[in-house]
C-alpha cells in the first residue's frame, strides 16, 4: 500500500507560482510533512547551494505558523541544508496544500555554520507591509524567529 500523498500549490501574489505532488510523511493535525524530488526545472544555483535532479525535500508545514521548512538532501542522502520560506500557515483542502509564500527566506547550511537571510528587497518591494501590516509583521517575526533558532542551536527541534 502507498504512502497518502498530497499536491503542493505554493502561491505568490495571488498566483501559483508552482505545484508539485508530494508524499505524506507525517500529519499530526498541526504540522504536515511531506516528502518530494526536486520541482523545479533544472539546476537552480543559489551561489550557497544548488538544488539539481535527484534531490529530495522533505517539507514542513505548519498549520499555525508563519514558515515552512524545507529539509534538502542529494540524491545519495547527503544533507545539503535547510531552505526555509517564510509564508502564511499552511491550508489542507482535500488533497491540495496550499502555502502563500511571503518572499523572505532563510537559508541554513547543513553544518549550521551559515544562516543566511534572503530576499528582503523582494519582501520590501511586494507592499506587504502597506496592504496587509499585521501580515508583514508576522512574517518578519518568523524570519526572526527561524534565524535566531539556526544561530542559537534550537532548529533541528522544530523538525522532531
Amino acid at each position: 500500500m502507498s504512502a497518502p500523498s498530497v499536491e503542493v500549490r505554493l502561491v505568490k501574489a495571488g498566483a501559483t507560482k508552482i505545484r508539485y505532488p508530494a508524499e505524506v510523511v507525517a500529519d499530526d493535525g498541526t504540522r504536515l510533512t511531506v516528502r518530494a524530488p526536486w520541482a523545479g526545472d533544472g539546476v537552480r544555483d543559489f551561489g550557497f547551494v544548488r538544488f539539481e535532479a535527484g534531490d529530495v525535500f522533505t517539507e514542513y508545514y505548519w498549520r499555525d505558523r508563519w514558515y515552512a521548512v524545507k529539509e534538502v538532501r542529494s540524491g545519495d542522502g547527503t544533507l545539503k541544508g535547510w531552505y526555509c520560506d517564510i509564508t502564511r500557515p499552511a491550508v489542507l483542502d482535500g488533497g491540495e496544500l496550499v502555502v502563500e509564500d511571503l518572499d523572505l527566506d532563510l537559508w541554513v547550511s547543513a553544518d549550521g555554520t551559515s544562516v543566511l537571510r534572503l530576499d528582503e528587497d523582494e519582501f520590501e518591494a511586494s507592499g506587504l507591509a502597506a496592504r496587509d501590516p499585521e501580515a508583514a509583521d508576522r512574517a518578519l517575526r518568523a524570519l526572526d524567529e527561524l534565524e535566531l533558532l539556526a544561530r542559537e542551536g534550537g532548529f533541528t527541534a522544530l523538525l522532531t
